[in-house]
C-alpha cells in the first residue's frame, strides 16, 4: 500500500513538474523582466514553496495516520 502511495505522488510530481517549461515558454519570457523590477517575482516563489511545503506535510501527516490504522 505505501508503495503504490509513494508511485502515485511521484508520477503526479513529474506530470507537474514536466508541464512547467510548456507553460512557462510562451508567457515567463514576458513577464519576468516586470516581476523581477518589481520584485514581485520573490513573492510568487514564496507563495508556491509555502503551498508545496504544506501540500507535503499534509500528505506525510495522512500516511501516518493510515499506517496507524493498519496496524
Amino acid at each position: 500500500m505505501r508503495n503504490r502511495i509513494t508511485t502515485t505522488i511521484v508520477a503526479i510530481l513529474a506530470f507537474v513538474l514536466l508541464q512547467v517549461p510548456a507553460f512557462a515558454q510562451s508567457t515567463a519570457a514576458e513577464q519576468e523582466p516586470v516581476m523581477r523590477s518589481n520584485n514581485k517575482i520573490y513573492v510568487v516563489l514564496a507563495v508556491c514553496l509555502t503551498i508545496l511545503i504544506g501540500l507535503f506535510l499534509y500528505l506525510f501527516s495522512v500516511e501516518r495516520k493510515i499506517s496507524k490504522l493498519e496496524q
